[in-house]
């Protein structure tokens, strides 16, 4: 069994890759062999709508066919028996490096038809994690509930399961004195750090672990 994990942050070693790797852990305790890929090391652009994915038995039918360094990336994705994709909240949704993934690995996997609308071979469980600096009670405020709402909806259309993981009020710098952010309170964010973060650590790698199947 084989689980990918999609890192959409710049970061590598922040919230988000932190829960990937925990995911992996989980995942890796339930048998699973598990690989970590962030996104931003690698040059790719998202859809270029030529449509090659959609035309009936063309050479790219159900699969992108642009070639650059995400299109490997992509075939080991559809031969995975699990997906986690993690990404920390830009303005509202997804980082835009997230968003070109997701095009790029869900597009080809959509049947534009009444029924049966995956191309994808078979049922996967997925997992996505966000993270993000609002606290868990203004996200309805904002909206962003329908946005993840709606990327797990497709995650399931495509791929049969998809799970959702909230990282909320995440301490964004280590030293926030040197930032211009005063409407935050150092103390209360690294208080919620030291005593919130290793729950959704958990959480994450409770998450891995039902991705793998356990």
């Amino acid at each position: 069994m084989k689980i990918m994990a999609f890192n959409g942050s710049p970061r590598k070693k922040w919230n988000t890759a932190t829960l990937l790797e925990k995911a992996l852990e989980g995942a890796a305790q339930a048998g699973a062999e598990t690989e970590l890929v962030h996104l931003y090391g690698l040059e790719f652009s998202g859809c270029l709508s030529c449509f090659s994915c959609k035309k009936i038995d063309g050479p790219s039918y159900g699969r992108c066919a642009l070639k650059d360094q995400l299109r490997p990336v992509l075939e080991k994705a559809n031969l995975a028996d699990g997906l986690i994709l993690g990404t920390p909240v830009y303005f509202g949704a997804e980082t835009g490096r997230m968003r070109q993934f997701m095009e790029r690995l869900l597009f080809p996997n959509l049947r534009y038809a009444a029924d049966d609308r995956s191309l994808f071979p078979r049922k996967i469980k997925t997992g996505l994690i966000y993270t993000m600096n609002v606290k868990e009670e203004a996200i309805p405020n904002f909206g962003w509930d329908r946005v993840f709402a709606n990327t797990q909806r497709v995650l399931d259309l495509i791929f049969g399961s998809a799970e959702l993981l909230l990282c909320t009020d995440t301490m964004q710098f280590k030293d926030y004195t040197l930032y211009d952010a005063p409407m935050f309170d150092q103390e209360q964010k690294k208080r919620r750090y030291d005593e919130v973060f290793p729950k959704d650590c958990r959480r994450a790698f409770e998450l891995g672990r039902r991705v793998a199947g356990r």
